[in-house]
């Protein structure tokens, strides 16, 4: 029920527009009350940006697992939730109508001033929730600088993978191009990974020396591993 209410919910958004579908209508088209819907759905914004949650847990647990960075924790988050979404558009009879429906729904969250606020401050609790996973980690305060930084870093991929996806998705034609749309859109956030963990270099052409550029992450863990000089 809670993904029927979530799929009727962002099909009738993107035909009428967010603004012109009262969540009764939505209710009424899935054979429920509104009160159901709510049960649900604590706001109608929810309804359509209904992952943030299924993330939040996946934060939690992933990046706690002891022997594996924080970056390959998020990177392997990422990639399932991006598995998830192209074998969806892969699956479709019509991948080009499929493509062009993720296309609108970022078009139409990025339009939409009350699910702009609404992505923002559930961006907030993700960024919120890693720095307290990082933060235990290391034994250190979520408060803290380096937690903060680590968390809106490793964050900040989530925007690179859903702007890739709209860039990749433009060219899809067939199923077969949907599956390489995966292949293509992870290298772009593994580009945007090594950033973090190595740190920005002004030569491209060089290797970055670990010694000297560091990166975010290395540079937390370094700072704050018990084991270091630090």
């Amino acid at each position: 029920m809670r993904q029927r209410l979530s799929d009727t919910a962002t099909e009738m958004f993107l035909e009428r527009g967010f603004d012109g579908v009262r969540v009764a209508e939505i209710a009424g088209a899935c054979g429920v009350s509104e009160k159901t819907v709510f049960n649900y759905f604590p706001t109608k914004e929810s309804l359509v940006l209904d992952l943030g949650e299924n993330t939040m847990a996946a934060l939690r647990t992933d990046l706690a697992l002891p022997g594996r960075s924080p970056v390959d924790a998020v990177l392997g988050i990422l990639s399932g939730e991006l598995r998830g979404l192209v074998s969806w558009i892969a699956a479709q009879d019509d991948p080009v109508q499929a493509a062009a429906m993720i296309r609108r729904f970022r078009e139409l969250t990025r339009s939409t001033p009350s699910l702009r606020a609404y992505h923002r401050d559930m961006n907030d609790r993700l960024i919120g929730v890693a720095a307290e996973v990082l933060a235990g980690r290391t034994g250190m305060s979520p408060e803290d600088p380096e937690p903060q930084i680590a968390a809106t870093a490793l964050l900040g991929l989530w925007p690179i993978q859903f702007r890739s996806l709209g860039k990749h998705l433009a060219g899809v034609r067939t199923s077969e191009q949907a599956e390489r749309v995966h292949e293509a859109v992870t290298a772009d956030v593994r580009r945007a990974a090594r950033l973090i963990e190595t740190g920005l270099v002004p030569d491209s052409g060089r290797t970055a020396d670990p010694d000297q550029a560091g990166g975010l992450i290395a540079e937390f863990e370094s700072v704050t591993d018990p084991r270091g000089d630090s």
